[in-house]
């Protein structure tokens, strides 16, 4: 995968990690957000990659996701990201891992379902 792939594919799991909206949208990048995009793609890249099951992510993924500050890492989110992430298995991932994600709030053109119907295929 091309540096660039890695890198557009390491923000997108961040962002959708931080599948919290906020009101004011402003230009932020990874590391104003403080984002360990290596971290993310060694650890996460493929509990959210389109291809393939859902599965629950390791510790290690993780122990990533659970540094993200959510509302800022979600500002991140852009259309090429989404076409590389599957954002249900993100929002997964960030619920599996012990953080927050309300049902209806919205990161990029996504919006976040019932935790309920969540199944693990």
């Amino acid at each position: 995968m091309a540096i660039v792939g890695v890198r557009t594919l390491a923000m997108a799991i961040f962002v959708i990690t931080g599948t919290l909206m906020v009101g004011n949208y402003h230009s932020v990048s990874a590391e104003s957000c403080k984002i360990d995009v290596p971290g993310l793609v060694l650890q996460c890249s493929k509990y959210v990659s389109k291809s393939g099951p859902k599965i629950p992510p390791s510790l290690g993924c993780c122990s990533v996701v659970k540094t993200i500050n959510v509302p800022c890492a979600c500002n991140l989110l852009t259309k090429d990201v989404e076409k590389m992430v599957d954002m249900e298995k993100a929002v997964y991932v960030v619920r599996t891992c012990g953080l927050d994600v309300p049902k209806g709030m919205k990161c990029g053109s996504y919006t976040v379902p019932d935790a309920r119907k969540e199944i693990v295929a």
